[in-house]
């Protein structure tokens, strides 16, 4: 175990089927708090600070479901974050899209886990079972990628994402507000481009986000 296994340890997902997987991951333990953040950036940076404000916490996770870019996440790999990135704030320009770091505002759409805490989640991951792990940028969108065009536009301004969901910037700008450490881990359920439903496997996806949180609590 890493030196916050005495800590408190605050989980948000979007959605109740994602904290009932973790929640089962985990099982009844006083240390880890299994809150939702409710669906986009805002909400969960106001339901992360709310939960912040009320307890001490030594980690925050991230955790759900999310879609893979193709040929780096395969349906049902986990993605932990080494980058969480708020990929849509910035500005159209006639060249491109310009992230918020280009603009000059002072402020950063890439918050850095911390490598040691991701080594050793993705590492306890992998060693548990039969459960791919990958590492990479996470990107958070405020709208789902439904299209090839959006797919190349992302896939060319972010190279080395492997992501993409709704929460996490949100979740860990809260945390980084009040000084906490926080990752992202993300289970795939679906390739990112057109949108095709019968393309998804939220089943399998939860069932890997499950698997993968037995072992958040013999880590930290």
């Amino acid at each position: 175990m890493i030196e916050s296994s005495e800590g408190r340890i605050l989980i948000m997902t979007s959605v109740e089927a994602e904290r009932d997987a973790v929640l089962r991951g985990v099982g009844d333990n006083e240390r880890v708090d299994v809150l939702l953040a409710g669906v986009g950036p805002v909400s969960a940076a106001i339901q992360t600070t709310k939960a912040l404000q009320k307890e001490t916490y030594s980690l925050v996770i991230c955790a759900g479901i999310a879609g893979g870019f193709t040929e780096k996440a395969e349906i049902g790999t986990i993605a932990v974050a080494t980058e969480i990135v708020s990929a849509d704030l910035g500005a159209e320009s006639p060249d491109g899209f310009i992230p918020l770091d280009d603009l000059g505002f002072g402020s950063s759409t890439r918050i850095v886990p911390e490598e040691h805490l991701v080594s050793a989640l993705s590492s306890a991951i992998e060693a548990a079972g039969n459960i791919t792990t990958i590492r990479g940028p996470v990107l958070t969108l405020s709208t789902v990628t439904g299209t090839a065009e959006t797919t190349a536009a992302l896939t060319q301004r972010e190279p080395e994402a492997i992501a993409e969901a709704m929460e996490g910037y949100g979740v860990a700008s809260a945390a980084l507000e009040f000084g906490v450490p926080v990752l992202e881990l993300r289970a795939i359920s679906n390739p990112i481009g057109p949108r095709d439903r019968s393309a998804w496997r939220i089943k399998d996806a939860l069932a890997a986000l499950e698997s993968a949180s037995q072992v958040i609590t013999e880590v930290f």
